[in-house]
């Protein structure tokens, strides 16, 4: 296992990061095999994990909790806070109310008495980005967390957090974790550069491409939506849908590097964002036993400039084969009253 240090943290991190989504009722229900998959990471040299509050509604929390009260001092322990934690307009978002009373819910599922690194999940328009950083600043000072992060943030706000956080004297967002694969590059046009200018960490999430990389799914081939992904979304695996069509012909041009490379399709992925000189780790999500034991099969995989060559005619820099699911959308597009006017002063004009 290869580690690197987390912006300028000084934390020394491990290229894999043990992702726990599918851990609790959304993927894996069993939390003693849950509590095993994550010694197993462990004993193999991974030492960051990353969870957040609303996976599986608190579930997931809890579950790392459970090897944490062994093995609290071997662990980069990240997580995050914004999503909805219940009915209420006041149980979500990025305000200094939520983040001081959520922080509080975190620590005590995860059975811990500090975080390592505390990320703010999505942007929030509601909240002034001063009134965030202030309150993860003052958690660092209370010494509840030691960094903080955003993610799946634009690179626009992420420099306007940097200046804001200049200006006023507060702590800085440490580190980004958007989503990168081989089908979504759009993050190297402006997220990446952005985050290397300002020193910071990037953790990456969804290298399989919510599935579409990990080989189970061909072109030519019946698609099995029975478990995985496909259940949690079956749209997005509609196999007469414009974009899975996309997604199934990249696969079938990336399997072939992967042979080429003499690898799988799910190790040329998840090699594929460590080559990125701005990614710090990429973030693996195993539901199993069998799927943890695959993905750590690629630690010793690297991908050299011929083959990062053949990638770029595949899908050129830049691109996304397809809009990565889960990212924040501006409500300037998702709201149609923020770009049009009245009616009535549209008819008077």
């Amino acid at each position: 296992m290869r580690y690197r240090v987390l912006g300028g943290t000084g934390l020394e991190v491990s290229s894999y990061c043990l992702g726990t989504m599918m851990f609790g009722s959304v993927g894996n229900a069993e939390h003693d095999e849950c509590v095993r998959i994550i010694h197993a990471a462990l004993d193999e040299g991974i030492n960051f994990i990353d969870t957040a509050d609303m996976y599986s509604a608190g579930e997931s929390e809890t579950i790392v909790g459970k090897v944490l009260k062994d093995r609290r001092d071997d662990v980069i322990l990240a997580t995050k806070v914004h999503f909805p934690m219940g009915e209420g307009p006041n149980r979500g978002g990025n305000s200094r109310r939520w983040i001081v009373r959520e922080v509080e819910d975190s620590l005590r599922r995860l059975g811990t008495d500090w975080i390592d690194l505390y990320q703010v999940h999505r942007p929030d328009h509601t909240t002034d980005i001063e009134e965030t950083l202030s309150a993860l600043t003052d958690l660092v000072h209370q010494g509840k967390i030691r960094a903080f992060g955003c993610s799946t943030f634009p690179a626009e706000q992420i420099v306007e957090a940097y200046h804001v956080a200049d200006r006023r004297g507060l702590q800085r967002f440490r580190t980004e974790q958007p989503p990168y694969s081989l089908l979504a590059r759009g993050i190297e046009k402006h997220v990446l550069p952005v985050a290397q200018r300002l020193g910071m960490g990037v953790l990456t999430w969804s290298p399989l491409g919510s599935g579409f990389l990990t080989g189970r799914y061909r072109k030519g081939q019946a698609l099995d939506l029975s478990s995985g992904r496909p259940t949690l979304n079956p749209a997005r695996f509609d196999p007469s849908a414009p974009r899975t069509v996309a997604k199934l012909e990249v696969v079938e041009q990336l399997v072939a590097v992967a042979e080429e490379v003499g690898c799988s399709l799910p190790e040329l992925a998840i090699a594929f964002p460590l080559a990125h000189p701005a990614v710090t780790s990429v973030i693996i999500g195993p539901r199993t036993m069998e799927q943890l034991r695959n993905t750590l099969k690629g630690t010793s995989v690297v991908l050299d400039d011929a083959v990062l060559d053949r990638i770029d005619e595949i899908v050129p820099p830049g691109t996304d084969v397809y809009p990565p699911d889960g990212v924040w959308a501006p409500p300037s597009l998702t709201t149609p009253s923020l770009r049009r006017r009245p009616a009535d002063s549209r008819a008077a004009s």
